[in-house]
Formats: structure tokens, C-alpha cells, sequence
């Protein structure tokens, strides 16, 4: 390998995330008051910090190999990137949306229209595909303040949805959604080294996703109930089990998806399940 792995940090909104995701997977970050060149916590690899929009055309010019970028800003500048993993950080839909009350009066009107914008490439493409009769504006921040007066239409992204209301704007179409993802430049993957080093982060990162939605749960059962509470536990793979002392039943352990424990937990207990306990992960890695 001639130089080390090439690591674009999110500058901005992302980096709270990044930087906790990376701390949890043991790559803590650590970065000077002023400084743009901070330091992972792991070997063969060179961080610097850039604005998500410069990262994805860094990667594209092959002056880094990996970086964390939003999925809607790698589809508007189209640049050829490999997409190793989605944090499901940041999410947000890229929308839409017009006045209330021209929408209420049908959408889209019968007359040339003006549509507002940052994501140029993908509301031209997004014009063509409605057969819109439309003119495009450039909007450089804050678009949702163009209509009605200087745009018909902006399209822009959105987690909540609450500025557009709060504007009196109406969601007329989705045009797709996004999140904090992992990107590459494919030329970083060819060299075995530097792909050795990413495929090794994004095991850890992803091993921190996977513990982020499960949980361990653990439930004692009588020998005779044993089937019917493995068979209500959604495990990975298999539950472990082990004998409880004096042959008094069984433990019985799983990893568990985080969002089934309102339903599970109940479950178990209508089983046979007794002293239920859930636990908290850190990592997981199948």
C-alpha cells in the first residue's frame, strides 16, 4: 500500500452521528479546536474533515477512498461511488412541494411553473419525468421561502416535514429518500490492502448497527415449556441454552429485535417464560 486509507469525516450536521457510531465501534475520534485532520483510532488510517457535498466529489477524484456522505447528494452530482453500508443516520426524504392553496386547486396547474432547488440534476430530471412545463431556479439554503411569490414548487429535503408546513407548503410528490451512508471510491477497493482495512471498519460499524436494533433477552422455562418459548423467540440463528441448577428448567438466550419487545415480552410469559431479563448490546457480529 503506498499511502494509508483515505477517510472523509462529515463536516456539519452528520458528524454527531459519525462520531458516535466510530466511538462505539472502538474508533473513537478525536480532533483539535481548529483542527481538520483528526485522529481515528485505528492503524492505516488518515481522517480529514469535509463538508459531505466536497467528500463525494473527493472520493470521485480518487484523493480519498472512503467517506460518509448523504445517498441524495451522491444521486444530484452522479458520480460513480460504491455504497458499503447505510447508518440509517440523518434520514430524510427529498420532496415536492408547493402552496397549499395552489395545490388545493389542483396539482400541477395548467400554466408554466417555477420550481426552486439546490438539487439541480435531480429536479430537471424529476420536471422531465412529470412532463412538467417548468422553469428551474437555483436555490442556494432556506428554499422553502421562495413560494408563492418567487417559485410555484421547490424540491428539497426533509426529516419531519415541519418547515414545510410551518411555510404553508404541501408534499405533491417523493422523489426519493436518503441517510447517512459509507461510500468508496472503486479504485480504493482493487488494492487488497486498503480493501482489507475498509471491509474490517465496516464490520465494526455495521456490528454497532446490528446491537443498536437487537437486545439480549433472557427467560427461564420449565423443562415441559421449553419448545414453546424457543419457539417464540426470533433468534439470529439458534437461542443458546443451558441447564438452570438442580435441573430446575432451562435459560434460555437470544438476541432479539429491540422493536418486537412490546409483544414479546408478553409472549413469553403467556409460554411459560419466567424471570425475563433484557440486557443492553454493544456489538454484534453474526
Amino acid at each position: 500500500m503506498t499511502h494509508p486509507l483515505r477517510l472523509a469525516l462529515p463536516k456539519g450536521r452528520m458528524q454527531a452521528g459519525v462520531f458516535t457510531l466510530l466511538a462505539e465501534a472502538g474508533a473513537p475520534v478525536r480532533v483539535s479546536a481548529r483542527g481538520y485532520r483528526p485522529t481515528v483510532s485505528l492503524d492505516g488510517v488518515e481522517a480529514k474533515l469535509l463538508k459531505p457535498q466536497n467528500t463525494i466529489e473527493m472520493l470521485a477524484a480518487g484523493s480519498r477512498d472512503l467517506g460518509f456522505a448523504g445517498a441524495d447528494w451522491v444521486a444530484e452530482l452522479g458520480v460513480e461511488l460504491v455504497e458499503l453500508l447505510d447508518t440509517s443516520l440523518d434520514p430524510v426524504r427529498l420532496v415536492a412541494a408547493a402552496p397549499e392553496k395552489l395545490v388545493a386547486s389542483g396539482w400541477p396547474p395548467d400554466r408554466p411553473l417555477v420550481v426552486a432547488s439546490e438539487y439541480e440534476r435531480l429536479t430537471r430530471s424529476w420536471i422531465a419525468a412529470q412532463g412538467l412545463n417548468a422553469h428551474f431556479v437555483r436555490s442556494y439554503g432556506a428554499t422553502e421561502v421562495f413560494p408563492p411569490e418567487d417559485a410555484d414548487c421547490i424540491v428539497d429535503n426533509t426529516a419531519t416535514g415541519a418547515t414545510l408546513v410551518a411555510n404553508n407548503l404541501e408534499i405533491v410528490d417523493t422523489l426519493m429518500r436518503s441517510s447517512t451512508r459509507l461510500y468508496a471510491n472503486p479504485r480504493a477497493l482493487e488494492d487488497a490492502t486498503r480493501r482489507g482495512l475498509i471491509e474490517d471498519l465496516v464490520l465494526l460499524l455495521r456490528s454497532v448497527l446490528e446491537a443498536r436494533r437487537r437486545v439480549m433477552l433472557e427467560v427461564n422455562v420449565e423443562a415441559a415449556l421449553l419448545e414453546a418459548v424457543v419457539d417464540g423467540l426470533p433468534c439470529m440463528r439458534e437461542p443458546t441454552i443451558s441447564l438452570l441448577h438442580g435441573d430446575a428448567g432451562y435459560a434460555v438466550k437470544a438476541a432479539v429485535p429491540r422493536e418486537m419487545l412490546p409483544t414479546l415480552i408478553p409472549s413469553l410469559r403467556a409460554r411459560g417464560g419466567t424471570d425475563i431479563v433484557v440486557t443492553a448490546l454493544a456489538q454484534i457480529v453474526p
